[in-house]
């Protein structure tokens, strides 16, 4: 069996690792591409290698609003781990690439037999918890600018490159502010020398001096995964945007 490449995965023992494993099968990622929507029943649970999802919630007739950033630190289909089997948010490809897919009903039978699995879904469920009350404060007191140096970092992480595809549409869809936002605090982020964007390709320049003009809810959100689950290497951070 390939490796996981999977943090959530790789933290299981051998045995239970393969057990899981042999019930997945390794699909493609599409940018853009819905896996589910709201009240929608969750067919399967991804846990991503390469690329990532973003989770979006809507209020009314506002527009989405991003609320989560899943990468290779974490999986799509928490909610099926309770028991719930109606999907909460709307789950959209950011970042094309590769996870491994289980089926709702296999996940359901694997879970009882792998304690290590509960273990670790339990604490990334707590890193969840702990990271969307953060984002519940960053919103009210955060300002665009350090939001979206945040979200970056955020995107950055997960694509494992520096530069990677992004609209001004898009971000302003998920930060939930207007493009003329995105616009002025982009612009400000490109002339102090910290990325460079011309046509929806985002390149980030200087990674520490982003890292200080982001809001503390980076590094807080990175800790309390870091505390849960320990440090991976190849995921430095993980976080929700704000």
């Amino acid at each position: 069996m390939a490796h996981a490449e999977n943090h959530l995965i790789e933290l299981l023992p051998g045995a239970e690792r393969q057990r899981l494993l042999a019930l997945c099968e390794s699909v493609h990622l599409s940018l853009s591409s819905v896996l589910c929507e709201v009240g929608q029943p969750m067919r399967h649970a991804y846990f991503p290698v390469h690329g990532f999802i973003s989770l979006v919630t809507q209020v009314d007739d506002h527009p989405g609003l991003e609320v989560g950033m899943v990468g290779r630190e974490g999986m799509v289909g928490l909610d099926l781990a309770l028991g719930v089997l109606a999907a909460p948010l709307r789950t959209l490809v950011q970042g094309a690439g590769m996870a491994w897919r289980i089926s709702s009903s296999d996940f359901q039978l694997a879970l009882p037999a792998s304690p290590m699995l509960q273990r670790g879904l339990n604490r990334y469920t707590h890193v969840r918890l702990v990271q969307l009350a953060t984002l519940s404060a960053c919103l009210r007191y955060h300002q665009i600018g350090p939001r979206l140096a945040r979200w970056l970092l955020m995107s950055q992480d997960r694509a494992h490159a520096d530069s990677f595809h992004v609209t001004q549409e898009f971000l302003a869809y998920m930060l939930g502010v207007r493009r003329v936002g995105i616009t002025v605090a982009a612009g400000q982020l490109q002339r102090a020398g910290l990325i460079r964007y011309h046509r929806g390709e985002l390149s980030v320049l200087d990674r520490a001096g982003l890292e200080a003009a982001a809001c503390s809810c980076y590094q807080a959100d990175c800790l309390a995964y870091q505390e849960a689950l320990g440090s991976d290497p190849a995921v430095p951070l993980v976080a929700i945007p704000a």
